[in-house]
């Protein structure tokens, strides 16, 4: 017993690796950053004020940051003053156009990883600054937008950057205070991400993670999987994605957005080295909000058909195959968008695409009769922890 023990941590501990191999080469391929290192020029992006100092000579030396038009006009580049400032699937630099007499002009967004559908929903937020001034535009109290709370405050921090850099340089075209704003917009952020939502969404995440170890009660089962539909899925939109883990292994964890960032980053690891303990399946069972949906539906009726061995075997086939081909995408960087239609963005649906909705809908109804049909036959997430 001790050695086949023994022999399941070994194996758990080779796939834990390959996981971790296979999400840090593609944070890699797709963006030349591991954990907010910059592999392409060899800085560390550490957050913070170390990362904001180390920045000023960048600054300095190449001041795409601020750019005055001939016009008189002024540019803000926020891509070097929010380094440290991550949305759901990394930076979202913005550029800032500041008219000659000081009022926010236009808004718009530099190439970045977020999901098309999520960022386009928050950057309706760009016309809560546009027409002010520089000083009224700072002042303006915006809210994160709700089904893109990631991108949303991304957005929220970069424009509080920009403008307070175009504020204190538009006259002195300087960049020695850039680590100080960059630092009292970071403290803000941070303690704006601690909020209500988050909260909750931690203290579920941990009933997850902690209570079935040493309570087998059917009925607390229904408690935690309930938790988990209202709370983390549709209350916060918390879930394991591989959008969220390509952000952590290319971007890091900033103080900034640890709020943000607890619960997710909490399932993370439970998905992670729960399988160590003998426990591969906890997150997917426990915690996971798509799959408490999936087993709550099926509560629904006690008539379930019996799938044959021979088509059960055809859909692992399916699921495999499938797995395989995103891995080979998401390493090549060829087709990366998948990663945005997973049918847990369904419970963002403020944000999310319909066909997305759709399908996450016929899944669950499906499961009424099907046994979790997504997570045993489509989940890419879940294939991933089972590697």
């Amino acid at each position: 017993m001790k050695n086949r023990t023994n022999k399941n941590f070994i194996v758990s501990l080779m796939s834990l690796v390959v996981v971790l191999l296979l999400l840090s080469a593609a944070a890699i391929v797709r963006d030349g950053k591991l954990f907010g290192f910059d592999l392409r020029d060899g800085r560390a992006t550490e957050h913070g004020r170390h990362d904001m100092q180390a920045s000023t000579a960048a600054l300095t030396a190449n001041n795409d940051t601020l750019t005055v038009m001939p016009d008189g006009a002024i540019v803000v580049n926020t891509r070097l003053l929010a380094k440290d400032v991550q949305g759901y699937g990394g930076q979202v630099p913005l550029r800032i156009h500041i008219d000659k007499g000081g009022v926010v002009d236009s808004i718009e967004a530099e190439p970045n990883a977020e999901s098309p559908d999520f960022f386009n929903h928050a950057s309706s937020l760009f016309g809560k600054w546009q027409g002010k001034t520089v000083d009224e535009a700072m002042a303006e109290e915006v809210d994160a937008v709700t089904g893109a709370t990631f991108s949303s405050r991304a957005i929220i921090a970069n424009v509080q950057r920009g403008l307070a850099y175009a504020k204190r340089h538009a006259a002195l075209g300087n960049a020695s205070d850039a680590a100080g704003t960059a630092d009292a917009s970071g403290a803000s952020v941070w303690a704006e991400d601690w909020t209500l939502g988050s909260i909750a969404a931690l203290l579920v995440v941990m009933l997850g993670a902690v209570v079935p170890l040493f309570v087998k009660n059917r009925r607390w089962h229904y408690v935690q999987l309930a938790l988990n539909v209202i709370v983390l899925g549709l209350w916060t939109g918390t879930f394991v994605s591989y959008t969220l883990l390509m952000r952590l292994f290319s971007g890091g964890v900033s103080l900034a957005a640890l709020g943000t960032l607890a619960a997710p980053l909490l399932m993370v690891l439970v998905a992670m080295l729960y399988p160590l303990a003998g426990r591969p399946g906890h997150y997917c069972a426990h915690v996971c909000p798509f799959g408490s949906a999936q087993e709550l539906a099926g509560k629904l009726t006690r008539r379930k058909p019996r799938l044959s061995p021979r088509l059960n075997r055809a859909l692992n086939v399916f699921r495999n195959v499938l797995w395989g081909l995103l891995m080979v995408l998401m390493l090549t960087s060829t087709w990366t968008v998948w990663m945005d239609y997973e049918l847990f963005t369904a419970f963002l649906f403020t944000s999310a695409s319909v066909w997305v909705i759709v399908f996450a809908v016929l899944f669950l109804v499906l499961s009424i009769w099907v046994p979790r049909p997504y997570c045993r036959f489509v989940c890419p997430t879940g294939s991933l922890f089972r590697s």
